[in-house]
């Protein structure tokens, strides 16, 4: 049985597991980042806003957990605006506060979800963007360019791994126990090589990649990127990467 590394954080990497086991995959789950939520911000006044955006479950569960603590009042503003997700399952989390979503991206990720946005529907309108420590900024920037105002928030912050997680890994990957390497974020991706000091692999090890703006982010770092899933989801996923290791 081969086995994929899932550096998804822990409390999310359960159902990307059992899409593997349905390949007859093992997983090694190795969190490279820590989720924790960030101190000291504040709710901001929704009814300033025109929209708001969530590009993942964290940026959902660490803002609408504080709302409904601290200000549950506000949610029935943030339903009066226009909510844009990123990917079906920070969709499927805003849903569960009862909140209707934008159409989503056929490809899940932000430079696509800004595409899919006519330029009218930003041009002199403000906009929320709820965010982890480490994003790109690729949604303030594009509203930016359109003539659009943003707030950035920072709701979560990113940590890496511990050292004795990190030399255990490392050295399954170098003595050949893992077939591939898999990457959900820019984050899990960067934090991973951070960790491990080397962008140095194995013959034989594939690295694969969520979405694009992932893929962006490993060739960025030097490394080649084997399997991207032609939609961006966890099924997708788990199906491209068994494809791929089948064929090895």
């Amino acid at each position: 049985m081969k086995s994929v590394l899932v550096t998804r954080p822990k409390h999310q990497a359960g159902s990307f597991v059992e899409e593997l086991k349905k390949y007859n995959l093992n997983s090694v789950v190795f969190p490279t980042i820590e989720i924790r939520p960030t101190i000291g911000w504040t709710i901001p006044d929704i009814s300033v806003y025109n929209g708001a955006f969530f590009t993942s479950p964290n940026s959902v569960h660490y803002f609408l957990e504080r709302l409904e603590d601290e200000a549950p009042e506000k949610l029935e503003e943030l339903k009066k605006i226009k909510i844009f997700a990123v990917g079906k399952t920070t969709a499927k989390d805003l849903a569960n506060y009862g909140i209707i979503t934008e159409p989503l991206p056929k490809i899940a990720d932000a430079v696509n979800l800004m595409q899919g946005i006519d330029a009218k529907e930003i041009h002199g309108k403000s906009f929320l963007f709820l965010r982890g420590s480490l994003s790109l900024g690729t949604i303030p920037a594009a509203i930016a360019e359109r003539g659009g105002t943003c707030d950035s928030l920072t709701v979560y912050e990113n940590h890496p791994p511990d050292l004795k997680a990190t030399e255990k890994v490392k050295k399954m990957v170098n003595d050949g126990d893992i077939a591939c390497l898999s990457f959900t974020s820019p984050s899990t991706a960067q934090n991973y090589f951070k960790a491990i000091g080397s962008t140095d692999l194995p013959s034989g090890v594939l690295v694969a990649a969520i979405g694009n703006t992932t893929a962006n982010a490993l060739e960025e770092l030097g490394v080649t990127v084997d399997i991207v899933p032609e939609y961006y989801d966890g099924p997708h996923f788990a199906k491209a990467i068994a494809k791929a290791l089948s064929n090895e």
